[in-house]
C-alpha cells in the first residue's frame, strides 16, 4: 500500500502537545468530563464536524462527511483516575487526588489532532467520519452509555479504529493485533456470613474468616482446574475484611475481587463457575453468603481485518521494523 505522508504540521504537533499537557493540569473522573468534553466540542467545531454533545452523559461525537463510502469510527476515551500524582512535573495535575495516570489525556489529544488534519484532507477522502470521545472508561461502562444512546447509528459504523498508549511498546512504534488483546473485566463483592464466637470455644460459633479463606484458596482452582489451559483467565481475590478483635470469631466475612478473560465464551461461562466453588465452600462450613457479580467490560477483540489494515497502513508510515 501507498500511504500518503499526513500534512502534520509542526503547529499541530506543538497543538498537541499544549492540548496534552492543558489535560494533564485539568483532569476529570469518569462521567465528570465537563471542561473536557467542552474543549473536544469546540475543537471539532472549528474543524468543521457536526457535533453532538453529552452522548452516553458526557460523551462527544462528532462527524465528517466526505462523500459516497463507509463509516469509520475513531475513538478516545477522556476521563482520568483517582490517583495523587507525585512526579512534580510543570504540567502536572492540579486536581488534589486525580490525575490522567492511564494516558486518556493523550489519546483526547492524539484524535484532536487527527480530526485537524482529516479534516484539511477531506477533499482526498471519501464515506464518513465519526469521532467519538467516550466517558467513563475508568470502570463506569462509558461505551455502553454512548451504545444506548446510539452513537453506532445515523451513520451506521461499518468499522472502528482506537490507540491506547502502552508504556511497555518503545517510543515511535505501532502494535496491532488480531483476536483478543484486551481482556475482559468483571468485579465481585462477597459476603459470608456465619455465626460468631469465643476463640477459645469455636466449636460454638461459625467461622466466616476460616470459610473466606477456603474460597480463596479454592477460587484458584476456577483457573488452574476449570478452565483451558489454552484460554488466558485471572481469578484475583483483592480484599478480605475480617473481624476486629484478637480473641473473637467473627461472624462476617466481606472479600472482593476481579475476573479477567480473554475468550467470549469463557467471559459467559465463568460466574457461574466462580459462584459454584463459594458455594460449595461455605455450604461445607456452614455458612451463607450473598454476591454481587458486576460485569464491566467485555473482551476486545478485533477484527483480523481492520487489524491488518493498520499495520500495513502502520508499516509504510513508521516503517515495517
Amino acid at each position: 500500500m501507498s500511504v500518503p505522508t499526513p500534512s502534520l504540521t509542526e503547529a499541530d504537533r506543538d497543538e498537541l502537545i499544549r492540548t496534552r499537557r492543558d489535560l494533564h493540569r485539568h483532569p476529570e473522573l469518569g462521567m465528570e468530563e465537563h471542561r473536557t468534553a467542552g474543549i473536544v466540542a469546540g475543537r471539532l467545531e472549528a474543524a468543521g464536524y457536526t457535533v453532538t454533545r453529552g452522548v452516553g452523559r458526557t460523551g462527544v461525537v462528532g462527524v465528517l462527511a466526505c462523500g459516497e463510502g463507509p463509516c469509520l469510527m475513531l475513538r478516545a476515551d477522556m476521563d482520568a483516575l483517582p490517583v495523587q500524582e507525585v512526579a512534580g512535573r510543570d504540567h502536572g495535575s492540579t486536581v488534589e487526588g486525580v490525575m490522567h495516570a492511564c494516558g486518556h489525556d493523550g489519546h483526547v489529544a492524539t484524535l484532536l489532532t487527527a480530526a485537524d488534519v482529516l479534516a484539511r484532507e477531506r477533499a482526498r477522502l471519501g464515506g464518513t467520519l465519526k469521532l467519538v470521545f467516550q466517558p467513563g472508561e475508568e470502570g463506569f461502562g462509558g461505551a455502553r452509555e454512548m451504545i444506548a444512546d446510539g452513537v453506532l447509528r445515523d451513520p451506521e459504523v461499518d468499522a472502528a479504529v482506537g490507540l491506547h498508549y502502552w508504556s511497555m511498546q518503545p517510543t515511535g512504534t505501532v502494535g496491532a493485533s488480531a483476536g483478543p488483546v484486551m481482556a475482559s473485566v468483571d468485579e465481585f463483592h462477597l459476603t459470608i456470613t456465619g455465626v460468631g464466637g469465643h476463640a477459645a470455644i469455636p466449636h460454638e460459633a461459625t467461622d466466616a474468616l476460616v470459610t473466606a479463606a477456603y474460597v480463596v484458596t479454592a477460587l484458584q482452582t476456577v483457573v488452574s482446574r476449570r478452565t483451558d489451559p489454552l484460554e488466558a483467565a485471572v481469578v484475583t481475590v483483592g480484599e478480605l475484611h475480617a473481624g476486629n478483635v484478637f480473641n473473637v470469631i467473627p461472624g462476617e466475612a466481606r472479600l472482593a475481587g476481579t475476573v479477567r478473560t480473554f475468550e467470549r465464551a469463557l467471559w459467559e461461562a465463568i460466574p457461574e463457575r466462580v459462584e459454584q466453588v463459594i458455594r460449595g465452600v461455605c455450604e461445607a462450613h456452614g455458612c451463607t453468603y450473598e454476591m454481587d457479580y458486576r460485569r464491566l467490560n467485555s473482551p476486545t477483540i478485533n477484527d483480523p481485518g481492520v487489524a491488518a489494515l493498520v499495520r500495513e497502513v502502520g508499516a509504510g508510515l513508521v516503517g515495517a521494523d
